[in-house]
């Protein structure tokens, strides 16, 4: 909550910023709550377990953010999605976890977070915004930072570790939105790129609705799949579920 607060006071203070400079541009905000369900595998300098089997670590929900600034055919913008997951299960083997080993038959906790900054540029090749029937199509470029935290602990033996570990990785991909003036809209957003051995897949389909004019709620679905080898860090997963929020313009 700390983290989504602190960056929802940031954007609103960028946007506060530019639309003085930019005043004949467009500014929106959007702040969400989502729910994702974890799949895949996490190991650091050790063994590699499965994230819900072994770890016991079940869905997250939380907050987002979102500022975007749109400069005729071009959207800059920025967010921050922090995902936190925490999980308890008893060992079937041996662990081999940043340089300690957890035994098999004790209970372990685990906290594993992802805080994921990024920042793009779409180009809207096709911006037909003058008709009732409102069409955007483009290519889109991104970067994220990835900061990835897990710690385990075995309480009954006082034994903790963690390890963090943070990634760049940028993607290519395309931006959509057809809408029905500025009442309805779908948005939708694809990207991808295998940088440094690293790649994630980020997947968003959104639908857009505003009853009153710069004011709207939306709703949808995201798919993220990572693969990080980095560090000592091996992530092998994906995260997906629904999301839903408020979102203005002006």
């Amino acid at each position: 909550m700390f983290f989504a607060r602190r960056m929802m006071i940031v954007l609103a203070l960028t946007g506060f910023l530019v639309s003085p400079v930019l005043a004949d541009e467009i500014v929106s905000l959007k702040g969400g709550y989502y729910k994702l369900n974890p799949s895949g595998d996490i190991g650091v300098k050790g063994d590699v377990v499965d994230i819900e089997d072994d770890l016991g670590i079940d869905d997250d929900d939380g907050f987002f953010a979102e500022a975007a600034l749109h400069l005729g055919d071009f959207r800059l913008f920025a967010s921050y999605l922090p995902i936190s997951f925490s999980g308890s299960s008893i060992l079937s083997m041996d662990l081999d976890f940043n340089g300690e080993t957890f035994f098999e038959g004790r209970r372990i906790d685990s906290d594993f977070d992802i805080d994921i900054y990024e920042a793009g540029l779409a180009w809207f090749l096709i911006n037909i915004d003058d008709l009732p029937l409102r069409i955007q199509v483009g290519p889109e470029m991104a970067v994220k930072y990835i900061d990835t935290r897990i710690e385990m602990k075995d309480k009954g033996f006082d034994l903790q570790d963690s390890e963090s570990v943070g990634v760049p990785i940028p993607s290519l991909g395309a931006r959509a939105r057809i809408a029905v003036a500025d009442c309805l809209g779908v948005v939708g957003r694809t990207g991808y790129l295998k940088y440094k051995g690293n790649s994630l897949t980020d997947v968003d389909v959104q639908i857009e609705y505003s009853p009153v004019p710069m004011v709207g709620v939306f709703a949808g679905y995201r798919y993220l799949d990572m693969d990080i080898d980095e560090d000592g860090l091996v992530l092998d997963a994906s995260f997906s579920g629904p999301h839903a929020g408020a979102l203005i313009r002006f």
